[in-house]
């Protein structure tokens, strides 16, 4: 009788419900919380239902020793999250991400890069700010990534810069990426006037089959000359994007941005969602990340329709650009572009700023890259 009892007992610390702790609990909570968020308001769910079961198994309590955790060399969960440790899932993303986007809004008009590249202040804001906070240099450049709204950057960054936060700085962007109407919508409204709002912009020229192939050959050599610390990510988002323009590489093209990215995104998903285990995420570094993580998007999105309105000083009448879609500065592809539609269409539903918006969305994801490359390249 007492074998039986003693193998029970021995049984018993080998479960979840021995080990357990509040941290557990609230970390459970906050994965499943993630998961309703995502089916029930359709938030960035192929992210957030990833992240949030994986938040889940990353915090199922268990006996040490027993080899199976994330952070246990050697194991399942361990091996599959290298890819996120050593870098190698963003390129990838960045591949698909080249692979699906039309950069012909961005052609049609090249000065709206410059909108790409005002939004990117919310990268440096966030970085000086993380400074005067007590963070070290490297984990204030991998924080100051949030504000470019690119979970891929973020991850590929932090992996280099400061590793041990690279858990809270994941969770951080993707939580923000997704809700990106949320936060947006407030500065744009606050930062414009009615009439700046209505303002109706030019319809976009054509653009010819020859400039989209030249785009990213040319737009790599030039970004990858002056940043060369970023080709990782700049090399395969513009590989990417001629996969889909040359017209003879389909095969390829459908399948880094179909196939592939699906897979990718379910990995980086789930692994980043396994990295949050209590013990390592429920600190107050990761309440401070997810503070500057939203000063970062909050800079980002002012600094985007700022710039847009500066501009337009020097713009004649009918050339003038709506600053409704500076918020489309940051990196997060389309969900800023369809903000800037969404709340230019309740002030005359007739104003469709979509194909304009995405011009400075597109410049977003390569100024992202961009300056990952350059705190990479000081910070490294």
């Amino acid at each position: 009788m007492n074998t039986i009892v003693d193998s029970l007992q021995q049984f018993f610390q080998y479960t979840g419900f021995a080990n357990m702790t509040w941290q557990h609990i609230v970390m459970i909570c906050i994965g499943i919380f993630f998961i309703v968020l995502a089916i029930k308001k359709e938030w960035e769910p192929l992210l957030l239902v990833p992240i949030g079961f994986g938040m889940i198994i990353g915090n199922i309590p268990m006996f040490p020793g027993l080899n199976i955790g994330i952070y246990e060399d050697g194991s399942v969960m361990n091996i599959l999250y290298q890819g996120v440790q050593k870098g190698w899932y963003p390129p990838l993303i960045f591949l698909g991400i080249g692979a699906m986007t039309d950069f012909s809004a961005l052609i049609s008009r090249p000065r709206l890069m410059l909108i790409g590249a005002a939004a990117q202040m919310g990268i440096f804001g966030a970085y000086m700010i993380a400074l005067h906070m007590g963070f070290a240099p490297n984990e204030s450049g991998a924080i100051g990534i949030i504000g470019g709204a690119d979970g891929p950057t973020a991850i590929f960054l932090s992996s280099k810069l400061a590793p041990d936060l690279m858990g809270a700085i994941a969770v951080s962007a993707y939580s923000y990426m997704a809700l990106v109407p949320v936060i947006q919508k407030p500065i744009m409204l606050l930062l414009t006037t009615k009439k700046e709002r209505l303002i109706k912009m030019e319809t976009p020229r054509q653009v010819s089959k020859k400039e989209k192939i030249i785009f990213p050959i040319a737009g790599f050599l030039l970004t990858a000359f002056i940043v060369p610390s970023g080709l990782p990510l700049l090399g395969m988002l513009f590989f990417g994007n001629l996969l889909k323009e040359s017209g003879v590489t389909r095969r390829l093209a459908e399948t880094a941005r179909g196939p592939m990215v699906d897979i990718v995104t379910i990995l980086i998903g789930v692994t980043v969602g396994c990295s949050t285990q209590a013990d390592k995420f429920l600190t107050a570094t990761s309440v401070k990340i997810f503070i500057l993580g939203l000063l970062s998007f909050v800079i980002a999105t002012a600094s985007g329709v700022l710039f847009v309105k500066f501009m337009n000083l020097f713009l004649k009448p009918g050339k003038k650009i709506n600053p409704l879609i500076g918020n489309a500065g940051v990196s997060a592809v389309p969900d800023s572009a369809r903000v800037s539609e969404m709340v230019g269409r309740e002030f005359d539903k007739d104003n469709h700023l979509l194909m304009h918006a995405m011009g400075p969305n597109v410049a977003g994801v390569i100024g992202s890259a961009v300056a990952a490359g350059i705190l990479l390249g000081f910070l490294g």
